[in-house]
């Protein structure tokens, strides 16, 4: 297999992953008005925000699940799960019916999305790192990895541009009704290519059964290291989550406020 398919199919999952991580911030003002609509402005906001963040307390149990199937099927079965469950609950949140219409099973059908995305968001950034570098050749496999954070930074990039040019080319009425919905339809394309990338991945079926199942033994053997490398973690994410959601806060206010006043 090409190194050029290689690199796109362990990038992909991560560009649609951090792709819908922007712009459900970027259109978090929206959101909350269409799903929560009996609270404040600012309520609203921190509401979406909130669920939002749910979704990153399955990234643990994501993680745990994917690694699983990675180490009893495959990296290709791994990454292909989830990056299809990212595409599917990405597309239904477009899709996905207001509070006006389906009273509360509107915010908690989101919230049972976000969920479902946290759950691929926990398993797609590792594993995807681990199938670029066990892929690499001699002398590049730091190159490979860290070509998974780069696909991240193109998804964040990517999910920016596309929220601001739909904000630039739309009514801010227009905007707020439907047109935020389309930037998550859009994430089916890419979730689609990802699947087809990675379906058609040579890969064989690891045929070693270990007689503990692989998150115990980790968790058992390895669990200074994997204490150490979650405090790496929560320094570096703690930071840039601070710095994401205030500007996303600030952000939308603002929007908030121009559409009030017109």
């Amino acid at each position: 297999m090409k190194a050029g398919t290689v690199i796109a199919a362990g990038m992909i999952g991560n560009v649609l992953e951090w792709y819908d991580f922007a712009i459900f911030g970027y259109f978090a003002a929206a959101i909350g008005r269409q799903f929560f609509p009996h609270e404040d402005a600012v309520a609203q906001l921190l509401s979406a925000f909130g669920v939002f963040a749910l979704g990153y307390l399955m990234r643990p149990v994501g993680g745990a699940l994917t690694g699983h199937i990675g180490d009893r099927f495959g990296r290709r079965a791994a990454l292909t799960y989830s990056v299809t469950a990212m595409a599917i609950p990405t597309f239904l949140i477009g899709l996905l019916p207001g509070y006006a219409t389906l009273g509360l099973w509107a915010p908690a059908a989101l919230t049972l999305l976000r969920m479902v995305q946290g759950l691929s968001v926990g398993g797609e950034y590792t594993s995807s790192m681990v199938f670029l570098v066990e892929r690499a050749s001699d002398g590049r496999r730091g190159l490979m990895g860290a070509l998974a954070a780069c696909g991240a930074g193109g998804g964040t990039l990517l999910g920016s541009a596309v929220g601001a040019g739909f904000a630039a080319s739309m009514s801010e009425a227009a905007l707020e009704t439907w047109g935020w919905r389309i930037p998550f339809l859009l994430g089916l394309i890419v979730g689609i290519a990802g699947y087809f990338l990675r379906r058609h991945v040579l890969e064989a079926v690891p045929t070693e059964r270990r007689k503990r199942v692989p998150i115990v033994e980790t968790l058992h053997d390895h669990w200074r290291g994997v204490l150490g490398f979650a405090g790496l973690s929560v320094f570096n994410a703690v930071g840039f989550y601070v710095s994401f959601v205030s500007s996303k806060l600030v952000a939308n206010r603002r929007r908030y406020s121009t559409v009030s006043r017109t």
